[in-house]
């Protein structure tokens, strides 16, 4: 699945987000998503054929590898998983909106393979921040290892 695009959104006074149509199609019949602490305090949202890819990627590093022994264990113990009903609700559990300090007003980004949501001014900082970086974060990214 490739998600992509930036779509603004709000949560509800009950932390509920609804997602976009498109989103929503592309996800096909989806009733659940696993919601879970990203980087720089965003959350990453996953759908389960996503997350077992992922997955599997992170069972190749060595059991005796410290730091995936780390993040595979604070990356799916802080995990939730939550219901999208059919109207492409789901509701974000309090501890993970106050991990990523959202307000009413967030950000849902399509970072190819899951979704970010972030709160609106953190999202915008990190744009500010970054976005004038981003010819040498491509020339990084594309560079043969």
């Amino acid at each position: 699945m490739l998600l992509t695009g930036t779509h603004p959104r709000t949560l509800d006074a009950k932390n509920r987000l609804v997602l976009p149509k498109r989103i929503r199609e592309q996800f096909g019949e989806v009733v659940q998503l696993y919601v879970v602490p990203g980087a720089d305090k965003s959350l990453w949202i996953y759908t389960r054929a996503d997350l077992e890819r992922l997955s599997a990627k992170l069972d190749e590093s060595s059991a005796t590898d410290s730091e995936a022994r780390v993040f595979r264990r604070l990356f799916f113990a802080q995990m939730e998983e939550v219901d999208l009903d059919r109207t492409g609700r789901m509701l974000i559990p309090d501890r993970l909106v106050a991990f990523a300090g959202l307000g009413h007003d967030v950000m849902l980004l399509g970072v190819r393979d899951h979704l970010e949501l972030w709160d609106e001014k953190l999202w915008q900082n990190y744009q500010a921040q970054h976005g004038s970086e981003f010819d040498k974060f491509a020339e990084a990214a594309f560079r043969n290892k």
